[in-house]
Protein backbone atom coordinates (compact mmCIF):
# COMPACT_ATOMS: atom_id res chain seq x y z
CA UNK A 1 0.00 0.00 0.00
CA UNK A 2 1.64 3.19 -0.92
CA UNK A 3 0.31 6.30 1.44
CA UNK A 4 2.86 8.86 0.30
CA UNK A 5 0.66 8.89 -3.04
CA UNK A 6 -1.98 9.34 -1.30
CA UNK A 7 -0.77 12.46 0.82
CA UNK A 8 0.05 15.05 -1.86
CA UNK A 9 2.34 16.82 1.17
CA UNK A 10 4.15 13.88 1.59
CA UNK A 11 5.45 12.83 -2.21
CA UNK A 12 8.87 15.35 -1.67
CA UNK A 13 9.81 13.82 1.51
CA UNK A 14 9.56 10.87 -0.12
CA UNK A 15 10.70 11.58 -3.63
CA UNK A 16 13.59 13.57 -1.71
CA UNK A 17 14.87 10.47 0.86
CA UNK A 18 14.68 8.42 -2.29
CA UNK A 19 17.18 9.94 -4.31
CA UNK A 20 19.59 10.53 -0.86
CA UNK A 21 19.64 6.72 -0.82
CA UNK A 22 20.89 6.57 -4.25
CA UNK A 23 19.48 4.88 -7.69
CA UNK A 24 22.03 3.44 -9.40
CA UNK A 25 23.42 0.82 -10.83
CA UNK A 26 27.55 -0.53 -9.54
CA UNK A 27 28.95 -2.21 -12.61
CA UNK A 28 32.33 -1.37 -11.95
CA UNK A 29 35.15 0.17 -9.19
CA UNK A 30 38.54 2.01 -10.79
CA UNK A 31 41.19 1.74 -8.80
CA UNK A 32 42.42 5.37 -6.47
CA UNK A 33 43.25 7.58 -8.63
CA UNK A 34 44.53 11.38 -8.45
CA UNK A 35 42.74 13.22 -10.58
CA UNK A 36 43.98 15.59 -13.41
CA UNK A 37 42.53 17.37 -15.85
CA UNK A 38 43.86 17.41 -19.58
CA UNK A 39 42.25 20.70 -20.22
CA UNK A 40 44.98 22.97 -18.75
CA UNK A 41 43.44 26.08 -19.70
CA UNK A 42 40.12 25.10 -18.62
CA UNK A 43 42.50 24.62 -15.00
CA UNK A 44 43.85 27.64 -15.29
CA UNK A 45 40.84 29.71 -15.14
CA UNK A 46 39.67 27.56 -12.33
CA UNK A 47 42.72 28.40 -10.18
CA UNK A 48 42.36 31.89 -11.34
CA UNK A 49 38.92 32.77 -10.09
CA UNK A 50 39.80 30.83 -6.70
CA UNK A 51 42.50 32.97 -6.61
CA UNK A 52 40.11 36.05 -6.55
CA UNK A 53 38.09 35.13 -4.59
CA UNK A 54 40.55 34.46 -1.89
CA UNK A 55 41.98 37.38 -2.53
CA UNK A 56 39.05 40.34 -3.17
CA UNK A 57 36.05 38.63 -1.49
CA UNK A 58 34.46 40.52 0.77
CA UNK A 59 34.53 37.85 3.99
CA UNK A 60 36.81 34.76 4.80
CA UNK A 61 36.17 32.17 2.46
CA UNK A 62 36.31 28.23 2.94
CA UNK A 63 38.62 26.41 0.07
CA UNK A 64 37.83 23.23 0.50
CA UNK A 65 34.00 23.91 0.63
CA UNK A 66 34.67 26.19 -2.76
CA UNK A 67 35.99 23.20 -4.19
CA UNK A 68 33.61 21.04 -3.47
CA UNK A 69 30.81 22.97 -4.09
CA UNK A 70 32.18 23.78 -7.70
CA UNK A 71 32.79 20.02 -8.51
CA UNK A 72 29.13 19.11 -6.91
CA UNK A 73 27.71 22.06 -9.50
CA UNK A 74 29.71 20.11 -12.43
CA UNK A 75 27.70 16.90 -12.20
CA UNK A 76 24.72 18.43 -12.04
CA UNK A 77 25.21 19.80 -15.22
CA UNK A 78 25.54 16.07 -16.53
CA UNK A 79 22.11 13.68 -15.55
CA UNK A 80 20.22 12.99 -12.76
CA UNK A 81 22.41 10.14 -11.24
CA UNK A 82 25.96 10.81 -12.04
CA UNK A 83 26.61 12.04 -8.11
CA UNK A 84 30.11 13.42 -6.50
CA UNK A 85 29.81 12.01 -2.92
CA UNK A 86 32.18 13.65 0.35
CA UNK A 87 33.94 11.90 2.17
CA UNK A 88 31.58 12.01 5.49
CA UNK A 89 29.03 9.99 3.25
CA UNK A 90 31.02 7.72 1.26
CA UNK A 91 30.91 5.19 4.08
CA UNK A 92 27.53 5.38 4.59
CA UNK A 93 26.56 4.59 1.24
CA UNK A 94 29.02 1.84 0.37
CA UNK A 95 28.04 0.15 3.59
CA UNK A 96 24.43 -0.01 1.95
CA UNK A 97 25.79 -1.76 -0.67
CA UNK A 98 28.21 -4.17 0.17
CA UNK A 99 25.57 -5.03 2.80
CA UNK A 100 27.53 -5.37 5.78
CA UNK A 101 28.96 -3.20 8.30
CA UNK A 102 31.00 -3.34 11.90
CA UNK A 103 28.20 -3.24 15.02
CA UNK A 104 26.96 -5.42 17.42
CA UNK A 105 23.62 -6.55 15.60
CA UNK A 106 21.10 -5.58 17.40
CA UNK A 107 17.52 -3.10 16.16
CA UNK A 108 16.57 -0.34 18.75
CA UNK A 109 13.91 1.82 19.40
CA UNK A 110 14.60 4.84 21.94
CA UNK A 111 10.93 4.46 23.84
CA UNK A 112 10.06 6.63 26.74
CA UNK A 113 13.23 8.50 26.64
CA UNK A 114 15.47 5.34 27.12
CA UNK A 115 17.23 3.05 24.37
CA UNK A 116 15.68 -0.27 24.11
CA UNK A 117 16.51 -3.22 22.07
CA UNK A 118 13.65 -4.72 20.09
CA UNK A 119 15.56 -7.64 18.07
CA UNK A 120 18.75 -9.45 18.63
CA UNK A 121 19.78 -10.95 15.22
CA UNK A 122 20.43 -14.27 15.48
CA UNK A 123 24.66 -15.14 15.12
CA UNK A 124 25.21 -11.42 16.39
CA UNK A 125 27.84 -10.61 18.36
CA UNK A 126 24.74 -9.21 20.74
CA UNK A 127 23.46 -12.88 20.76
CA UNK A 128 26.46 -14.55 21.78
CA UNK A 129 26.91 -12.06 24.43
CA UNK A 130 23.53 -12.46 26.49
CA UNK A 131 21.45 -9.41 25.05
CA UNK A 132 18.09 -10.18 24.95
CA UNK A 133 15.28 -8.46 23.32
CA UNK A 134 13.57 -5.81 25.89
CA UNK A 135 16.90 -4.96 27.25
CA UNK A 136 17.14 -1.26 28.34
CA UNK A 137 20.53 -0.07 27.65
CA UNK A 138 20.90 2.24 30.07
CA UNK A 139 25.28 3.08 29.53
CA UNK A 140 27.70 2.43 26.86
CA UNK A 141 31.19 2.85 27.69
CA UNK A 142 31.46 6.18 28.97
CA UNK A 143 28.14 7.70 27.81
CA UNK A 144 25.57 7.47 29.93
CA UNK A 145 22.21 7.72 28.23
CA UNK A 146 19.57 8.44 30.84
CA UNK A 147 19.02 12.24 32.46
CA UNK A 148 19.66 12.94 28.38
CA UNK A 149 18.18 13.43 25.43
CA UNK A 150 18.90 10.35 23.14
CA UNK A 151 19.06 10.15 19.41
CA UNK A 152 19.38 7.19 17.17
CA UNK A 153 22.63 8.64 15.27
CA UNK A 154 23.52 9.19 19.15
CA UNK A 155 23.22 5.18 19.72
CA UNK A 156 24.44 4.55 16.09
CA UNK A 157 27.68 6.25 16.85
CA UNK A 158 28.11 4.91 19.91
CA UNK A 159 27.72 1.05 19.10
CA UNK A 160 29.05 1.11 15.82
CA UNK A 161 32.87 0.40 15.02
CA UNK A 162 35.49 -1.42 13.86
CA UNK A 163 34.85 -5.76 13.97
CA UNK A 164 37.08 -6.89 16.63
CA UNK A 165 36.83 -3.83 18.77
CA UNK A 166 35.29 -4.17 21.97
CA UNK A 167 31.85 -2.16 23.80
CA UNK A 168 30.48 -2.62 26.79
CA UNK A 169 27.04 -2.11 27.89
CA UNK A 170 25.35 -1.39 31.17
CA UNK A 171 21.28 -3.21 30.68
CA UNK A 172 17.99 -3.12 32.73
CA UNK A 173 16.34 -6.29 32.52
CA UNK A 174 13.57 -6.43 34.75
CA UNK A 175 14.73 -5.47 37.64
CA UNK A 176 18.17 -6.25 37.25
CA UNK A 177 21.19 -3.76 36.30
CA UNK A 178 23.87 -6.19 34.22
CA UNK A 179 27.21 -5.60 32.74
CA UNK A 180 27.52 -6.82 28.83
CA UNK A 181 31.09 -6.79 26.76
CA UNK A 182 30.47 -7.38 23.03
CA UNK A 183 33.15 -8.01 20.45
CA UNK A 184 31.84 -5.93 17.36
CA UNK A 185 31.51 -7.78 14.01
CA UNK A 186 30.76 -7.97 10.59
CA UNK A 187 27.11 -7.62 10.66
CA UNK A 188 25.57 -8.27 7.20
CA UNK A 189 22.56 -5.83 6.19
CA UNK A 190 20.34 -8.47 4.51
CA UNK A 191 18.45 -7.85 1.17
CA UNK A 192 15.54 -10.29 2.10
CA UNK A 193 12.84 -8.23 3.79
CA UNK A 194 10.93 -11.52 3.74
CA UNK A 195 10.57 -14.96 2.51
CA UNK A 196 7.71 -16.94 3.77
CA UNK A 197 4.89 -19.07 2.15
CA UNK A 198 1.55 -17.44 1.70
CA UNK A 199 -0.24 -20.26 0.62
CA UNK A 200 0.47 -24.00 0.38
CA UNK A 201 1.90 -24.00 -2.51
CA UNK A 202 2.68 -20.16 -3.26
CA UNK A 203 5.64 -18.39 -1.88
CA UNK A 204 6.59 -14.14 -1.71
CA UNK A 205 9.83 -12.73 -1.57
CA UNK A 206 10.04 -8.91 -0.61
CA UNK A 207 13.70 -7.91 -1.81
CA UNK A 208 14.66 -4.22 -0.33
CA UNK A 209 18.13 -3.45 -2.51
CA UNK A 210 20.11 -4.94 -4.88
CA UNK A 211 23.33 -5.31 -2.21
CA UNK A 212 26.49 -7.02 -3.00
CA UNK A 213 25.11 -10.37 -1.48
CA UNK A 214 21.46 -9.69 -2.85
CA UNK A 215 22.03 -12.45 -5.89
CA UNK A 216 23.56 -15.03 -3.02
CA UNK A 217 20.72 -14.20 -0.41
CA UNK A 218 17.89 -14.46 -3.05
CA UNK A 219 18.97 -18.03 -3.79
CA UNK A 220 19.02 -19.03 -0.33
CA UNK A 221 15.39 -17.69 -0.02
CA UNK A 222 13.90 -19.66 -2.97
CA UNK A 223 15.70 -22.60 -2.03
CA UNK A 224 14.12 -22.55 1.12
CA UNK A 225 10.70 -22.04 -0.15
CA UNK A 226 11.52 -24.87 -2.77
CA UNK A 227 11.88 -27.14 -0.11
CA UNK A 228 8.47 -25.81 1.63
CA UNK A 229 6.86 -26.50 -1.29
CA UNK A 230 6.93 -23.39 -3.58
CA UNK A 231 5.46 -23.85 -7.21
CA UNK A 232 4.51 -20.30 -7.77
CA UNK A 233 6.30 -16.81 -6.44
CA UNK A 234 5.45 -13.44 -6.00
CA UNK A 235 8.65 -11.17 -5.75
CA UNK A 236 8.21 -8.08 -4.37
CA UNK A 237 10.51 -5.31 -5.70
CA UNK A 238 8.07 -2.55 -4.76
CA UNK A 239 10.18 0.79 -3.31
CA UNK A 240 13.77 -1.19 -4.06
CA UNK A 241 16.03 1.87 -5.52
CA UNK A 242 18.50 -0.91 -7.15
CA UNK A 243 21.86 -1.38 -6.38
CA UNK A 244 24.56 -4.08 -8.20
CA UNK A 245 24.03 -5.09 -11.55
CA UNK A 246 25.59 -8.82 -11.04
CA UNK A 247 23.18 -9.11 -8.10
CA UNK A 248 19.93 -8.09 -10.67
CA UNK A 249 21.84 -10.26 -13.52
CA UNK A 250 22.00 -13.13 -11.32
CA UNK A 251 18.19 -13.36 -9.90
CA UNK A 252 17.37 -13.30 -13.11
CA UNK A 253 19.32 -16.38 -14.22
CA UNK A 254 17.17 -18.50 -11.85
CA UNK A 255 13.81 -18.17 -13.80
CA UNK A 256 15.34 -18.41 -17.31
CA UNK A 257 17.21 -21.26 -19.35
CA UNK A 258 20.61 -21.26 -20.97
CA UNK A 259 21.41 -18.65 -23.51
CA UNK A 260 18.13 -16.00 -23.03
CA UNK A 261 19.10 -12.48 -23.12
CA UNK A 262 18.76 -10.23 -19.49
CA UNK A 263 20.33 -6.97 -20.60
CA UNK A 264 22.66 -4.86 -22.34
CA UNK A 265 24.68 -1.92 -21.96
CA UNK A 266 26.92 0.58 -24.10
CA UNK A 267 27.59 4.00 -24.09
CA UNK A 268 29.70 6.57 -26.34
CA UNK A 269 33.29 5.27 -25.05
CA UNK A 270 32.14 1.62 -23.49
CA UNK A 271 31.55 -1.20 -25.33
CA UNK A 272 28.41 -3.17 -25.54
CA UNK A 273 28.05 -6.02 -22.56
CA UNK A 274 25.26 -8.30 -23.20
CA UNK A 275 24.34 -10.43 -20.52
CA UNK A 276 22.88 -14.37 -20.47
CA UNK A 277 21.66 -16.81 -18.47
CA UNK A 278 23.60 -19.47 -17.83
CA UNK A 279 22.18 -23.47 -17.02
CA UNK A 280 21.26 -24.45 -13.32
CA UNK A 281 18.73 -21.96 -12.62
CA UNK A 282 16.78 -22.90 -9.62
CA UNK A 283 13.19 -21.48 -10.70
CA UNK A 284 12.92 -22.77 -14.29
CA UNK A 285 9.47 -24.82 -13.45
CA UNK A 286 7.93 -21.88 -10.77
CA UNK A 287 5.19 -19.48 -12.26
CA UNK A 288 6.55 -15.82 -10.93
CA UNK A 289 4.74 -12.62 -10.72
CA UNK A 290 6.84 -9.26 -10.19
CA UNK A 291 5.20 -6.48 -7.97
CA UNK A 292 6.69 -3.07 -8.74
CA UNK A 293 5.66 0.49 -8.06
CA UNK A 294 6.66 4.10 -9.03
CA UNK A 295 9.56 3.64 -6.55
CA UNK A 296 11.09 0.69 -8.08
CA UNK A 297 14.27 1.93 -10.06
CA UNK A 298 17.52 0.68 -11.98
CA UNK A 299 18.05 -2.88 -10.71
CA UNK A 300 15.16 -3.61 -10.41
CA UNK A 301 13.74 -2.49 -13.57
CA UNK A 302 16.17 -4.84 -15.02
CA UNK A 303 15.08 -7.66 -13.49
CA UNK A 304 11.44 -6.70 -14.50
CA UNK A 305 12.51 -5.81 -18.15
CA UNK A 306 14.41 -9.34 -18.72
CA UNK A 307 11.30 -11.32 -16.76
CA UNK A 308 8.69 -9.62 -19.07
CA UNK A 309 11.00 -9.33 -22.48
CA UNK A 310 11.48 -13.23 -22.37
CA UNK A 311 7.69 -13.64 -21.39
CA UNK A 312 8.98 -15.33 -18.36
CA UNK A 313 5.96 -14.33 -16.04
CA UNK A 314 3.73 -11.36 -15.24
CA UNK A 315 4.58 -7.82 -14.09
CA UNK A 316 2.01 -6.35 -11.79
CA UNK A 317 1.16 -2.82 -10.30
CA UNK A 318 2.16 0.91 -11.09
CA UNK A 319 4.99 1.90 -13.64
CA UNK A 320 8.24 1.99 -12.47
CA UNK A 321 10.47 4.76 -11.89
CA UNK A 322 12.56 5.00 -15.09
CA UNK A 323 16.15 5.06 -14.71
CA UNK A 324 18.36 3.10 -17.35
CA UNK A 325 21.45 4.84 -16.79
CA UNK A 326 24.50 3.00 -15.22
CA UNK A 327 26.93 4.32 -12.88
CA UNK A 328 30.78 3.68 -12.56
CA UNK A 329 32.48 4.64 -9.23
CA UNK A 330 35.88 5.89 -9.19
CA UNK A 331 37.43 6.42 -5.69
CA UNK A 332 39.94 9.58 -4.26
CA UNK A 333 42.72 9.44 -2.02
CA UNK A 334 40.42 11.83 0.38
CA UNK A 335 37.95 9.57 0.62
CA UNK A 336 35.35 10.93 -1.84
CA UNK A 337 34.29 9.40 -4.90
CA UNK A 338 32.80 10.21 -8.19
CA UNK A 339 29.72 7.72 -9.70
CA UNK A 340 29.91 9.01 -13.42
CA UNK A 341 26.89 7.71 -16.15
CA UNK A 342 29.08 5.69 -18.43
CA UNK A 343 26.19 3.90 -20.31
CA UNK A 344 22.69 3.01 -20.82
CA UNK A 345 21.18 -0.07 -20.25
CA UNK A 346 18.45 -2.03 -22.29
CA UNK A 347 16.11 -4.95 -22.17
CA UNK A 348 16.30 -8.12 -24.23
CA UNK A 349 13.44 -6.62 -26.94
CA UNK A 350 15.93 -3.44 -27.10
CA UNK A 351 14.30 -0.84 -24.82
CA UNK A 352 15.87 1.91 -22.99
CA UNK A 353 13.40 2.71 -19.94
CA UNK A 354 15.35 5.84 -19.00
CA UNK A 355 12.77 8.57 -18.31
CA UNK A 356 13.25 11.80 -19.78
CA UNK A 357 15.90 14.35 -17.74
CA UNK A 358 17.16 17.98 -18.48
CA UNK A 359 16.83 21.52 -17.42
CA UNK A 360 13.49 21.94 -18.65
CA UNK A 361 11.87 18.72 -16.94
CA UNK A 362 11.28 18.30 -13.27
CA UNK A 363 12.94 15.17 -12.91
CA UNK A 364 12.41 14.66 -8.76
CA UNK A 365 8.85 15.80 -9.33
CA UNK A 366 7.85 13.16 -11.40
CA UNK A 367 6.31 10.85 -8.74
CA UNK A 368 3.94 14.04 -8.05
CA UNK A 369 3.28 14.25 -12.07
CA UNK A 370 1.69 10.77 -11.88
CA UNK A 371 -0.30 11.28 -8.42
CA UNK A 372 -1.42 14.77 -10.53
CA UNK A 373 -2.32 13.27 -13.68
CA UNK A 374 -4.08 10.51 -12.10
CA UNK A 375 -1.72 7.70 -13.25
CA UNK A 376 -1.35 5.95 -9.93
CA UNK A 377 -5.00 5.48 -9.88
CA UNK A 378 -6.66 4.79 -13.56
CA UNK A 379 -4.51 2.52 -16.19
CA UNK A 380 -6.05 5.03 -18.71
CA UNK A 381 -3.98 8.02 -17.54
CA UNK A 382 -0.46 6.39 -18.89
CA UNK A 383 0.85 7.87 -21.55
CA UNK A 384 2.27 5.41 -23.78
CA UNK A 385 4.91 6.29 -26.33
CA UNK A 386 3.71 4.76 -29.51
CA UNK A 387 7.45 5.30 -31.08
CA UNK A 388 9.08 2.93 -28.79
CA UNK A 389 6.73 0.47 -29.03
CA UNK A 390 8.33 -3.43 -28.72
CA UNK A 391 6.91 -6.84 -29.13
CA UNK A 392 8.56 -9.72 -27.34
CA UNK A 393 9.22 -13.32 -29.11
CA UNK A 394 5.44 -14.38 -27.94
CA UNK A 395 3.98 -11.22 -29.14
CA UNK A 396 3.40 -9.64 -26.00
CA UNK A 397 4.05 -5.62 -26.79
CA UNK A 398 5.78 -3.59 -24.31
CA UNK A 399 7.21 0.01 -24.10
CA UNK A 400 10.30 1.98 -23.74
CA UNK A 401 10.86 5.46 -22.34
CA UNK A 402 9.86 5.96 -18.72
CA UNK A 403 10.00 3.37 -16.35
CA UNK A 404 8.30 -0.74 -16.80
CA UNK A 405 5.04 -0.94 -17.80
CA UNK A 406 3.20 -3.23 -15.82
CA UNK A 407 0.95 -6.10 -17.25
CA UNK A 408 -1.87 -6.31 -14.64
CA UNK A 409 -2.21 -2.65 -13.92
CA UNK A 410 -3.37 -2.40 -10.00
CA UNK A 411 -4.18 1.29 -8.61
CA UNK A 412 -3.05 2.23 -5.54
CA UNK A 413 -4.72 0.76 -2.60
CA UNK A 414 -6.75 4.08 -1.60
CA UNK A 415 -9.09 1.78 1.14
CA UNK A 416 -9.21 2.59 4.38
CA UNK A 417 -6.48 5.44 3.48
CA UNK A 418 -6.38 8.32 5.49
CA UNK A 419 -4.45 11.33 7.09
CA UNK A 420 -4.79 10.06 10.39
CA UNK A 421 -3.59 6.72 9.27
CA UNK A 422 -0.45 8.12 8.38
CA UNK A 423 -0.23 10.02 11.53
CA UNK A 424 0.10 7.01 13.13
CA UNK A 425 2.80 5.39 10.82
CA UNK A 426 5.13 8.11 10.44
CA UNK A 427 4.49 8.83 14.75
CA UNK A 428 5.80 5.71 15.02
CA UNK A 429 3.31 4.78 17.17
CA UNK A 430 2.74 0.87 16.12
CA UNK A 431 6.37 0.36 17.23
CA UNK A 432 6.38 1.86 20.50
CA UNK A 433 2.75 -0.14 20.83
CA UNK A 434 4.38 -3.39 20.10
CA UNK A 435 7.38 -3.18 22.33
CA UNK A 436 5.31 -1.62 25.19
CA UNK A 437 2.41 -4.25 25.14
CA UNK A 438 5.33 -7.02 24.98
CA UNK A 439 7.52 -5.95 27.60
CA UNK A 440 6.81 -8.67 30.24
CA UNK A 441 4.70 -11.34 27.46
CA UNK A 442 7.55 -11.63 25.21
CA UNK A 443 8.09 -15.30 25.56
CA UNK A 444 3.95 -16.05 25.82
CA UNK A 445 4.16 -17.63 22.45
CA UNK A 446 6.31 -19.84 21.26
CA UNK A 447 5.88 -19.80 17.64
CA UNK A 448 4.07 -17.68 14.63
CA UNK A 449 1.13 -20.31 14.13
CA UNK A 450 0.19 -20.20 17.90
CA UNK A 451 0.11 -16.99 18.35
CA UNK A 452 -1.57 -15.94 14.50
CA UNK A 453 -4.31 -18.22 15.85
CA UNK A 454 -4.91 -17.01 19.06
CA UNK A 455 -3.92 -12.97 18.96
CA UNK A 456 -7.08 -10.70 18.15
CA UNK A 457 -7.06 -7.31 18.30
CA UNK A 458 -9.97 -6.57 20.45
CA UNK A 459 -11.79 -3.74 20.67
CA UNK A 460 -10.38 -2.45 24.16
CA UNK A 461 -7.10 -3.34 22.67
CA UNK A 462 -7.55 -0.65 19.40
CA UNK A 463 -9.12 2.03 22.24
CA UNK A 464 -5.78 1.39 24.33
CA UNK A 465 -3.67 1.52 21.38
CA UNK A 466 -5.20 4.53 20.12
CA UNK A 467 -5.13 6.76 23.70
CA UNK A 468 -1.43 6.07 23.72
CA UNK A 469 -0.54 7.24 20.56
CA UNK A 470 -2.50 10.39 21.43
CA UNK A 471 -1.12 10.81 24.89
CA UNK A 472 2.29 9.57 24.59
CA UNK A 473 3.13 10.32 20.92
CA UNK A 474 1.01 13.54 19.85
CA UNK A 475 -0.90 11.94 17.47
CA UNK A 476 -4.31 14.07 17.34
CA UNK A 477 -7.64 12.06 16.79
CA UNK A 478 -9.33 12.19 14.09
CA UNK A 479 -12.30 10.24 14.90
CA UNK A 480 -13.78 10.49 10.96
CA UNK A 481 -10.33 8.94 9.70
CA UNK A 482 -9.30 6.37 12.75
CA UNK A 483 -13.28 4.81 11.96
CA UNK A 484 -12.03 5.24 7.82
CA UNK A 485 -8.94 3.30 8.87
CA UNK A 486 -9.68 0.89 11.90
CA UNK A 487 -9.51 -2.44 10.15
CA UNK A 488 -6.01 -1.60 8.36
CA UNK A 489 -4.86 -0.64 12.03
CA UNK A 490 -6.07 -3.48 13.78
CA UNK A 491 -4.13 -5.24 11.00
CA UNK A 492 -1.21 -3.05 11.39
CA UNK A 493 -1.09 -3.19 15.56
CA UNK A 494 -1.33 -7.43 14.78
CA UNK A 495 1.69 -7.53 12.06
CA UNK A 496 3.92 -5.34 14.32
CA UNK A 497 3.30 -7.56 16.95
CA UNK A 498 4.00 -10.38 15.05
CA UNK A 499 7.22 -8.45 13.80
CA UNK A 500 8.58 -7.97 17.16
CA UNK A 501 8.05 -11.68 18.13
CA UNK A 502 9.04 -13.28 14.99
CA UNK A 503 11.21 -10.56 12.95
CA UNK A 504 10.31 -9.63 9.00
CA UNK A 505 8.49 -12.94 7.76
CA UNK A 506 5.93 -12.84 10.93
CA UNK A 507 5.36 -9.10 9.93
CA UNK A 508 4.45 -10.17 6.03
CA UNK A 509 2.57 -13.12 7.04
CA UNK A 510 0.25 -10.52 9.03
CA UNK A 511 0.57 -7.61 6.59
CA UNK A 512 0.17 -8.79 3.00
CA UNK A 513 -3.34 -10.32 4.25
CA UNK A 514 -4.37 -6.71 3.45
CA UNK A 515 -2.09 -5.40 0.49
CA UNK A 516 -3.96 -5.67 -2.71
CA UNK A 517 -0.76 -5.68 -4.91
CA UNK A 518 -0.22 -9.24 -2.99
CA UNK A 519 -3.79 -10.31 -3.16
CA UNK A 520 -4.09 -9.68 -6.52
CA UNK A 521 -1.06 -11.67 -7.28
CA UNK A 522 -2.31 -14.67 -5.65
CA UNK A 523 -5.43 -14.16 -7.74
CA UNK A 524 -3.43 -14.74 -11.15
CA UNK A 525 -1.02 -17.24 -9.55
CA UNK A 526 -4.32 -19.20 -8.87
CA UNK A 527 -6.34 -19.46 -11.88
Amino acid sequence: MENNSKNKFLVPLVISCFFAGGIFIGTQFSPKIVFQSPAEETNSKFSTILDVIEDKYVDEVDHDLLIESSIEGMIKKLDPHSQYIPPQDLEKVNEQLDGKFGGIGIRFLIHDDTLVVTHVLDHSPSKKSGLLAGDRIIQVDDSLLTNKTVTNQMVMDLLKGVAGTDVELIVYRHGEVKNILITRGSIPISSIDANVMLTNDIGFIKLNSFTNNAGDEFVEAAKELKDLGMKSLIFDLRNNGGGYMHAATKIVDQFLPSGKLIVYTKGRKSKTDEYFSTSGGILLDVNVVVLINTLSASASEIVAGAIQDNDRGLILGRRSFGKGLVQDQTPFNDGSALRLTISRYYTPTGRCIQKPYGENVDYENDYLSRYENGELMNEDSIKYDESLKFTTQGGRVVYGGGGIYPDIFVPNDTLGASYYLTDLYYSGAFNHWAFKLLDYKRFKWKSFDKFNASFNVSESMFNSFIKYSNINLGVVIDQSGMNKSKRIIKNRIKAEIARHLFSENGYYKIDTKNDLDVQTGLKELIK
